[in-house]
């Protein structure tokens, strides 16, 4: 799709899942790359295999993001290397699940700390030098959970509301600037993300057919050089998303809440 060498992409949550997917994609394209997450040994593997089959120029950077500090050192350790981001993929994210009251405070403080913080600040920093050179792209990770509460994930779901609302509306104020902002919202996806938050057993992802990581990130990349501000794979999650328009909120909270249980 695209051919550009002198390119950058930087992608966090780049050890697995879709952050993976994202990394073959950019990088059978030619895109120099930028990959974070915490994991610096599945990082390596990953940059030594594809570095050596295209030919392409890696640079790994051990983060943990729930740390309010990441940001500004991934931005300041690129800048002293003189690497430019012309497209930023805030992929990294995770969840967790069951009721608000006994969720461990803690871990939901570093969720919305990865899931929301993070990925403002990361874009605050980067978005700068792209409107500066008039070119770049942003590409940030909803989830169809944006588009209602979720009752036993009530953070997350309203993680992924702020993600996609903040990417609309930063898209709006970057038109004619050469830089475009896309929200991916798939629904489940088959990455490790389930297991991450214990919650294989819920109805939402036990016994479905659910999508895989590598289509989920094929359709992201193809929106997001189509300058797709917001991106539902998959014709079910996009009628899902956009039925509970239609539905009294009362009602689709319930439904949720059926959903989220355990079978």
């Amino acid at each position: 799709m695209q051919n550009n060498r002198k390119q950058t992409a930087l992608i966090t949550g780049a050890s697995g899942g879709i952050g993976y997917e994202f990394v073959k994609l950019f990088a059978q394209d030619g895109y120099n790359l930028v990959l974070v997450a915490r994991s610096v040994d599945k990082l390596n593997k990953i940059a030594d295999e594809f570095k050596k089959k295209f030919g392409i120029d890696i640079k790994v950077i051990s983060k943990d993001l729930s740390n309010p500090s990441a940001p500004e050192e991934i931005f300041r350790e690129l800048e002293q290397a003189s690497i430019n981001v012309d497209v930023l993929v805030n992929n990294a994210g995770f969840a967790t699940y069951g009721l608000f009251n006994e969720i461990d405070l803690n871990a939901e403080m570093q969720l919305l700390q990865v899931n929301v913080l993070c990925l403002t600040h990361l874009t605050k920093l980067f978005l700068k030098g792209m409107v500066q050179r008039g070119s770049g792209k942003i590409l940030n990770l909803a989830s169809t959970a944006a588009f209602q509460p979720g009752p036993l994930m009530a953070v997350y779901y309203a993680s992924k509301a702020y993600v996609l609302s903040f990417s609309e509306a930063i898209a709006n104020e970057l038109e004619g600037t050469g830089v475009s902002v896309t929200a991916l919202c798939p629904g489940p996806t088959e990455s490790g993300f389930q297991e991450r938050a214990a919650m294989e057993d819920s109805k939402l992802v036990s016994g479905q057919k659910i999508m895989t990581a590598e289509t989920v990130a094929q359709i992201g990349y193809r929106g997001l050089f189509e300058n797709k501000t917001v991106i539902i794979p998959g014709i079910k999650n996009q009628l899902l998303a956009q039925s509970v328009r239609f539905t009294p909120r009362k009602l689709v909270t319930k439904l949720v809440r059926s959903m989220q249980e355990s079978k």
